[in-house]
């Protein structure tokens, strides 16, 4: 048979069976929380929503800082513009010098001679003939220009031609740099690089308030959801609980003990734990995804298509390896499912194989399982290690693209640098939420089976009500008198175990019923205590029927010592004296006295104080003995040992016995026994097979019928 898929942890992988039901249901039950809910999912969402505002401060930062680097080309504009108009009229200026009677002879003789040179003159030389104008003569061939309320003198411009003459020659940034360091000081003053500090201050602080709130609204968030999955969890756990307390057993005889422990720890685990990261991660992952994109294309449609084509394909490479490795993923699963539960099997019957020689069968066995775990170990591990690179190759080929096209539309001034930086982040924040999203779907899908789980656990059908249960009996006061009166059960409609069954036991009578194995023995105890419904027929205690009686009325009448010994986490006196705080010391010794467990207990450090629980190392039989002190201590009418001496020895249950007989005395007791030498001195032995009472009687009366009593009894002695 195949074993069930396992988990990491060898857990089984469930799946949920109505995804959108149960997480409908989930929230709910999230009723008394969803204004808090609806708050963190808000908050996650405005955070992201910060984040993704971020980039585009970012992208003015980088675009403040890299143009405050760079000379300042408006003013150069400007300045050229000026200083081109100032010398467009040199030639209508020249019949004003020569007709000027403040320019002397010499002067403009020497102007003449400068103006005939200039006409043969290269750039250079010309820039030299100005300089050597005299200062009155250009006073009227040029004037001092303003810019920016910078006062430039004819000579600076002058200057600033000349310089700009060389700029034919500058091959690099540097020399570039290097001619600007050389203009005059009113001309580098108005263009020198200078960062605009106040608005880097100004977006450092807008900056800061957006990374502040974001954490800010991330702790509230994070703070929110835990508190509403720690107080559903608890909530949940107390519903469990609770229902636990009105299940019928039946429902536990369907149902393992592991099972339900598990729904009560690991699926609230599971539930509490996705509820606090995985739906916030969602939110989270979805405005970021769809929030990018929009930022993206607001930014510069062109580098938005760069990305996201760039990204999905590294991202199609990516689905395409899940695609074909989650067969892969699914062997692994099996594979180790069936070493866990081969490992088990050997180990619990350790001794079985040992006693066999089957330790070189178990080993081939287990070689074959492992070597088959390794192959598929290796080929999942192998793929799954491809994840990581490849969402790194994704957010590579994502910044590469951007990069190369950011550079080539920077260098035709359709964006600037700080674009490319805030695209650079954009792709990061584009990519991780894929990832995120699959992660958080994953676990959500674990969280709805858990909850399916949980919901179908408390939707199971409950014990009757017992709301209109008034009658109450005063167990100091019952006489001890029980009557079946014509009691059918079964399990199920197909299967009846008890069959018109109808006895009367008077008080104080000490009743054995025998039988064997699925004869319904443990079942008619069972429906005395009210653990199940009887389908048919009545039961009375002292004339009244238990249909009128509540569970816990009818639990504290009886004293139960079970075949199944249980003893919990705590000191000896704390499980002899469970749920009585009134049995005080003296009188557990004395209970453990006339059971002959006292010795051992002394043999203990701490005495009744020695802490032991149900996992020490206390044989089977001492265990048993335990339980028999605590029922002795039990002050109720009615007394049901269910085998409670088959796990002591011949000596211990000799004592026993005797204890017995003095716990019975003054109560009516019912008595299962296989071991038919321990019920010989029983008032009424009820013999039944197959859900009837085929004989009764006392011990004499049925070894004289020599029948199917009789035929019990001897058998024990045949070897």
């Amino acid at each position: 048979m195949p074993r069930p898929i396992g988990g990491p942890s060898g857990q089984s992988i469930e799946k949920s069976k109505d995804f959108i039901g149960s997480m409908k249901r989930l929230l709910s039950n999230l009723k008394q929380w969803h204004f808090l809910l609806s708050f963190a999912l808000v908050l996650a969402m405005i955070s992201a929503i910060l984040s993704l505002i971020a980039p585009n401060k970012l992208s003015d930062f980088a675009d403040t800082i890299s143009t405050g680097l760079v000379p300042d080309t408006e003013k150069m504009q400007d300045i050229n513009r000026a200083i081109g108009n100032n010398f467009s009229s040199l030639e209508t200026k020249v019949p004003e010098i020569m007709s000027s009677t403040e320019i002397s002879s010499k002067d403009k003789e020497k102007f003449n001679e400068l103006l005939e040179s200039s006409q043969k003159s290269d750039q250079n030389n010309m820039f030299q003939i100005f300089s050597s104008i005299p200062d009155n003569v250009l006073k009227v061939l040029l004037e001092d220009i303003k810019v920016d309320g910078t006062l430039i003198s004819v000579k600076d411009q002058i200057e600033v031609l000349r310089l700009y003459g060389g700029i034919d020659n500058v091959t690099s940034t540097d020399d570039m740099l290097n001619v600007v360091d050389q203009l005059p000081a009113s001309v580098y003053n108005l263009i020198k690089p200078a960062i605009d500090m106040q608005k880097i201050k100004n977006i450092a602080l807008f900056m800061a308030i957006l990374y502040i709130l974001g954490s800010i609204f991330n702790y509230i968030q994070s703070f929110s959801m835990t508190t509403i999955s720690n107080n559903f969890a608890k909530k949940l756990r107390s519903n469990i609980s609770t229902k636990i307390n009105t299940l019928p057993l039946k429902y536990f005889d369907a149902h393992e003990n592991g099972d339900v422990l598990s729904i009560v720890t690991n699926d609230v685990d599971t539930i509490a734990q996705n509820l606090n990261q995985s739906l916030a991660t969602l939110v989270t992952s979805i405005t970021f995804l769809f929030g990018s994109v929009i930022m993206m294309f607001y930014t510069n449609w062109q580098m938005a298509l760069t990305a996201i084509f760039a990204s999905s394909i590294g991202f199609s490479f990516m689905f395409l390896l899940l695609s074909k490795s989650q067969k892969y993923f699914i062997d692994r699963q099996v594979k180790l499912g069936e070493m866990n539960g081969f490992i088990e099997e050997m180990y619990s019957g350790h001794n079985v194989v040992k006693a066999y020689n089957g330790t070189e069968m178990a080993l081939n066995d287990f070689e074959k399982l492992n070597k088959s775990l390794y192959y598929a170990n290796y080929k999942s591990q192998f793929l799954s290690g491809l994840m990581m690179p490849i969402m790194n190759f994704v957010g590579n080929l994502g910044y590469v693209a951007v990069c190369i096209v950011g550079a080539l539309l920077t260098m035709n001034n359709v964006i600037s640098f700080g674009v490319i930086v805030a695209f650079m982040i954009y792709v990061r924040l584009f990519t991780n939420p894929l990832s995120q999203i699959a992660q958080a779907m994953t676990a959500l899908q674990s969280t709805a089976a858990a909850s399916e789980r949980v919901f179908e656990f408390l939707d199971e059908k409950e014990m009757s009500t017992q709301e209109n249960l008034t009658t109450k009996l005063d167990k100091t006061k019952v006489k001890g008198q029980i009557e079946f009166k014509h009691v059918n059960f079964g399990y199920n409609e197909n299967r009846t175990i008890i069959k018109d069954f109808s006895v009367k036991v008077n008080p104080g009578q000490k009743i054995a019923i025998v039988g064997p194995t699925g004869a319904g023995k443990t079942t008619l105890v069972n429906l005395l205590m009210k653990f199940y419904e009887i389908n048919d027929g009545d039961i009375l205690i002292d004339g009244t029927s238990i249909h009128d009686l509540t569970r816990e009325n009818i639990h504290a009448l009886f004293c139960m010592v079970l075949q199944d010994t249980w003893l919990f986490d705590g000191t000896i006196a704390e499980n002899i004296r469970f749920n009585n705080e009134k049995i005080t010391d003296e009188e557990i010794w004395k209970a453990c006295e006339v059971v002959g467990v006292e010795h051992f207990i002394k043999t203990l450090p701490g005495g009744l104080n020695a802490k032991i629980s149900d996992n020490d190392a206390v044989s089977q039989g001492q265990k048993q003995l335990f339980t028999i002190a605590r029922g002795m201590l039990e002050n109720a009418p009615f007394l049901i040992l269910d085998e409670a001496t088959s796990n002591v020895d011949t000596r211990t249950e000799e004592l026993v016995q005797k204890a017995m007989d003095k716990l019975t005395e003054g109560r009516t007791s019912f008595i299962i026994a296989h071991r038919l030498s321990t019920i010989k001195n029983a008032d009424l032995i009820l013999v039944m097979n197959e859900g009837n009472i085929i004989e009764q009687g006392n011990h004499e009366e049925l070894m004289k019928k020599k029948g199917f009593y009789a035929d019990l009894y001897n058998s024990q002695f045949e070897l």
